[in-house]
């Protein structure tokens, strides 16, 4: 069946799950910087949280790339799932999807390494994750079929207007406050300060 559209929907519908659990990630990442519900949460259970929505952020990122392959709608190589730019079809913002994913994947790699690149590197780090947001966002902008579907444009403006809430009020939050939520933190996950 050469019009079988089975591939070409599920590469849509992973690729917004991937912004979705990317979006999620981030989310779970400021909450647990912030601690807004105090002890009452565990710094342990959100970063379990944070790791696991980035690991299925990364799942459904590859899931994406691979129903592309085997969609016959454009012709996509396994090699242009990791090289950026060779794809015929939207380069650039093709291009910028793979840069993305495989900057997603250093970050969450980053987690099994933390105690060997340091606490402070590890959060310079960490903050690619804006930056990765924003590219996920402009991916799918702009290579993505969907974008200028209504409610394409309320899942990217209910994505961007949560993130942007998240890190004005994270970043609102009084010193003491976030110094003693960070302490807390690092007590409760036995990290190095």
């Amino acid at each position: 069946m050469k019009n079988d559209p089975t591939f070409w929907i599920l590469a849509r519908a992973t690729g917004f799950t991937a912004y979705a659990l990317l979006t999620a990630s981030v989310l779970a990442g400021l909450v647990l910087k912030a601690r807004p519900f105090g002890r009452a949460v565990k710094a342990a259970t959100v970063t379990d949280l944070h790791r696991f929505l980035a690991l299925l952020g990364l799942g459904a990122a590859a899931c994406h790339g691979v129903a592309l392959v085997f969609d016959s709608t454009v012709e996509i190589t396994p090699q242009s799932l990791v090289v950026p730019g060779i794809l015929p079809y939207r380069p650039v913002w093709t291009g910028i999807g793979v840069v993305t994913a495989e900057l997603m994947l250093l970050v969450y790699a980053s987690f099994s390494v933390r105690k060997l690149i340091g606490t402070k590197s590890w959060r310079r780090l960490h903050w690619a994750t804006y930056g990765l947001f924003a590219a996920a966002t402009v991916h799918g902008l702009g290579a993505g079929t969907d974008s200028g579907r209504g409610w394409a444009v309320a899942v990217y403006l209910s994505a961007i207007g949560l993130v942007v809430t998240a890190t004005a009020w994270r970043a609102m939050m009084p010193p003491q406050h976030a110094a003693r939520a960070a302490r807390s933190a690092v007590a409760e996950n036995r990290l190095p300060a």
